[in-house]
């Protein structure tokens, strides 16, 4: 996982040890001696002393946290009673169908809609299908059009932005008349980013709401001003879903017209699913203890309850527990092999853990330092048992796929390792191309695809393997906002990131290109939209979700600052408020 910012390579002539912030100007060598330049770099830099901050959380913390078993059984009980209950009232077909829409625009946001999915699937087609009974008091109501567009696009139905049309003037722009209905700009600015490219209906849609929900902020209540600054601050099609549902369950217990039953059992819910992630992540800190790397490789990130949390953002869902252990596994293992290419290898230690990784042999380690060697046979044991454990319940032969995402990653790295060394900065389009693999998207993603899928595909795993748009675009995300976190630090550095090539290539300044770099973002969510509706012959929806909330924990951790590599205050509530503290219940 690319998160570090690398050291800088030695000063070869200075006796300074610290060199994280100098920069060495040399005279441009012949191009038959700047590999020779960059191994002896590589090797004054090896076993540079890091300044990284220690865990947050130890083993016998994370060991202590919870009590799994009083109560649990009782709460599913009566979960599952108020589940019953909520069920009833979705297939009421004698509800009117703008009701509904906002009741599943609650379970959504509330974080139980994957309790109701079949059942919300049924109740969206329904919607559909009587659209004419509904046409008329949705182009009344700015608010319920915007709502059941963005439903359903969530959903992975593909509805036309047409929809909106009655809210123009002839000259194709929103009345301004609008502007002064805070809940339906509101609901319009959210529907707004499920755009697919080309729909200028919809990017006209996200400037208008932006601009007038920005000016009017001053002049509303106190609970509208918060939602819309939590809207503008992140659209919640962009929010990480945990995070977002206990938003939305502690702002709906202050709402006049909350539904009760909801309320209760999304508090009960969000708590039941903490419990399990508790348990989890306990399981995946035995594992990173047996492995012992974070004691014999001290240079590295040691990150395991940063690693856990990010695969909740991946995939929350209690019944995923074994794919959430097997991504923290993969997650530790990136950010270790991330430390050993940015601050630790010289130049030929890294070509040989690249050259025994992509051989996927243990003769292969012979020659590698001791510190490589206790990091491969984690990687190529941890990897091999995943591999064994899809062989054993499924019938699929999957190592082939697994150890050619690990070499492609360590390449990526290597790649990335010369271009420091060699202080070249990349053309931007270079970069962004090698980049979206570097990020270590691709992955997380083909690993999770295996362990979450039930019935895997020989056509769903050509299209991992060609690059599908669900592992490119989440992983440019990935990629950009990585780089944007760290744009400040990186600036007068050779170090190749998105907005110092592009700065490099263009001459703008920082500000110009960290705003291109939000603007490439934006562009490439429109291309998860489009997968989000047309992939769902291919994959399941819960691995089209898990892609669409790869993004979504990168947006995330990187929001303000990053949080993996130097944790905040800010970035460890978080984690608490998604995997220990639980919700009380307050009437």
């Amino acid at each position: 996982m690319a998160h570090s910012t690398p050291l800088r390579p030695l000063n070869f002539f200075s006796n300074h040890k610290s060199h994280r912030n100098s920069t060495v100007k040399l005279t441009p060598l012949p191009k038959n001696l700047q590999l020779m330049t960059w191994k002896i770099q590589c090797t004054a830099a090896k076993h540079s002393v890091c300044s990284y901050q220690p865990s947050s959380w130890s083993y016998d913390f994370i060991q202590s946290i919870g009590d799994h078993m009083n109560h649990m059984e009782v709460e599913e009980d009566a979960g599952k009673k108020m589940e019953d209950e909520v069920r009833c009232m979705l297939e009421n077909e004698n509800v009117e169908l703008l009701v509904l829409i906002e009741l599943i625009d609650d379970i959504d946001r509330l974080g139980i809609a994957y309790r109701f999915q079949e059942i919300i699937d049924r109740a969206l087609e329904r919607i559909l299908l009587q659209s004419s009974q509904v046409e008329q008091k949705i182009h009344e109501n700015l608010c319920s059009c915007a709502l059941c567009f963005r439903l359903h696009r969530q959903h992975g139905y593909h509805v036309s932005a047409d929809i909106f049309e009655s809210f123009k003037d002839s000259n194709g722009d929103f009345h301004t008349s609008l502007a002064t209905d805070i809940e339906g700009m509101l609901s319009l600015y959210e529907a707004s980013h499920l755009a697919l490219d080309g729909e200028s209906t919809l990017d006209k849609a996200r400037e208008f709401t932006s601009f007038h929900l920005k000016n009017m902020l001053e002049n509303m209540d106190m609970k509208s001003a918060t939602r819309v600054r939590h809207a503008l601050e992140l659209p919640s099609h962009h929010r990480m879903q945990r995070l977002e549902a206990r938003w939305n369950i502690e702002m709906y217990d202050k709402q006049n017209k909350a539904n009760q039953l909801l309320r209760k059992l999304a508090i009960l819910d969000f708590n039941l699913v903490q419990k399990v992630h508790q348990r989890d992540l306990q399981e995946a800190s035995r594992w990173w203890r047996h492995v012992g790397l974070a004691n014999k490789l001290s240079f590295a990130r040691d990150r395991l309850m940063e690693s856990f949390f990010w695969t909740t953002g991946m995939i929350f869902e209690p019944q995923f527990s074994k794919c959430r252990v097997g991504l923290t596994k993969v997650v530790k293992l990136i950010t270790v092999l991330d430390d050993i290419y940015d601050v630790y290898g010289s130049a030929d230690e890294l070509e040989q853990l690249t050259n025994a990784v992509d051989k996927w042999d243990v003769d292969a380690v012979n020659d590698l330092p001791d510190y490589m060697k206790l990091f491969f046979f984690a990687l190529y044991n941890t990897v091999n048992d995943m591999a064994y454990d899809t062989l054993k319940e499924q019938d699929q032969v999957i190592i082939s796929q697994l150890k050619k995402v690990w070499a492609d990653l360590c390449k990526a790295f290597l790649r990335e390792a010369e271009w420091r060394y060699k202080k070249e900065i990349p053309k931007f389009d270079e970069y962004l191309d090698h980049g979206w693999t570097s990020s270590s998207g691709v992955v997380l993603l083909t690993h999770a695809y295996f362990l979450a899928t039930q019935n895997i595909t020989h056509e769903a795993i050509k299209a991992l393997n060609d690059g599908h748009g669900l592992l490119r675009f989440p992983s440019t995300v990935f990629r950009l906002a990585n780089d944007l976190s760290s744009s400040k630090d990186d600036i007068g550095s050779e170090t190749a990131k998105a907005v110092s090539c592009y700065m490099h290539e263009t001459g703008t300044s920082d500000e110009v290109a960290c705003a291109y770099m939000r603007k490439l973002i934006d562009q490439n969510w429109k291309m998860i939209n489009k997968e989000n509706a047309y992939s769902s012959g291919l994959f399941s929806k819960c691995f089209i979700q898990t892609a669409q909330n790869l993004a979504r924990i990168a947006l995330c951790q990187y929001q303000h600052g990053d949080a993996h590599t130097a944790p905040t205050d800010r970035s460890r509530n978080r984690v608490k408020s998604v995997i220990m503290e639980p919700i009380h219940f307050t009437k």
